[in-house]
């Protein structure tokens, strides 16, 4: 195992030389979260200008190794339960474990195989009883909703008391092509935002920047606000978040994190349509 000492800052992929389990320090979740990465070939149908992902490419995943996922899962556990992993890797104060999240280095629902994965992860937290201690988190685009074995997959995650972060980053097709690199249409992500909430417990986190020094237009940030209006009695709320971490797509130059003052007041402006909101400037 590698030596690297967490940081909020740094979400390498191959902190615990695995192929597929990654430990991070999450400033949203609140301590060490476990990351499952479906996408280890840096490949997703989106790619949006934040990302921080190494030469990210478009595609999906390639082909999962369950067994492989599930020894990786079993001996990580077993690593921070009964290891040193908390004491050598993790700062005081942040040494918990809060989360196993699909995550990674793509969409994770790209996978074919990604509600065996969630079984998989389930039937590890049962084995290391954490199930109910530890939360499943599937953090997703969204994009794929429409797919049957997606939302069996997320229907499991709701079953075990999960719940789901789906990316809503704009509120017109011309934002999510510019800010996400997709032809998205807002009615088709409200709708798909409304079929996740009905599977389970679903937060919508948004990511605020300024690009080339300038924050979000008014009228997009209105269109985006639009959006989450009608969905807010069957949301959980809104993780509201600006940069933390440098992007490595070509636009990095472009983009400035966004003032704490700022995230605040647009934080008020979501809670006054009925929403709940958590900031992480």
């Amino acid at each position: 195992m590698s030596r690297i000492l967490l940081k909020i800052e740094d979400h390498s992929r191959d902190s615990a030389d695995m192929r597929y389990v990654y430990p991070v320090i999450s400033r949203r979740a609140g301590g060490v979260s476990v990351g499952i990465n479906l996408n280890p070939n840096n490949a997703c149908n989106w790619r949006c200008v934040y990302c921080q992902v190494p030469d990210l490419k478009r595609g999906g995943s390639p082909p999962i190794d369950l067994a492989l996922l599930e020894r990786e899962l079993n001996d990580f556990l077993q690593w921070a339960g009964a290891g040193d992993f908390m004491a050598t890797r993790v700062p005081a104060g942040a040494r918990q474990l809060v989360d196993v999240a699909f995550s990674g280095n793509g969409e994770p629902t790209s996978a074919a195989e990604f509600a065996e994965a969630v079984a998989v992860v389930e039937r590890v937290l049962v084995a290391h009883d954490l199930a109910g201690k530890v939360i499943i988190r599937l953090i997703t685009n969204g994009s794929l909703l429409d797919r049957k074995a997606v939302q069996t997959g997320i229907a499991r995650i709701g079953r075990a008391a999960g719940e789901v972060w789906f990316k809503v980053d704009a509120g017109t097709s011309a934002g999510f092509a510019r800010i996400n690199g997709t032809r998205a249409r807002p009615e088709l992500v409200a709708r798909r935002l409304a079929c996740c909430a009905a599977l389970a417990p679903t937060w919508v986190q948004t990511c605020l920047f300024r690009m080339d020094g300038q924050p979000p237009a008014e009228p997009e940030l209105q269109a985006w606000l639009d959006l989450l209006a009608p969905l807010a009695p069957v949301l959980a709320g809104v993780h509201l978040y600006s940069l933390a971490r440098p992007s490595l797509q070509k636009e990095a130059p472009r983009l400035g994190r966004m003032e704490a003052g700022w995230m605040e007041e647009t934080a008020e402006r979501i809670r006054r349509i009925g929403l709940t909101v958590r900031v992480s400037p």
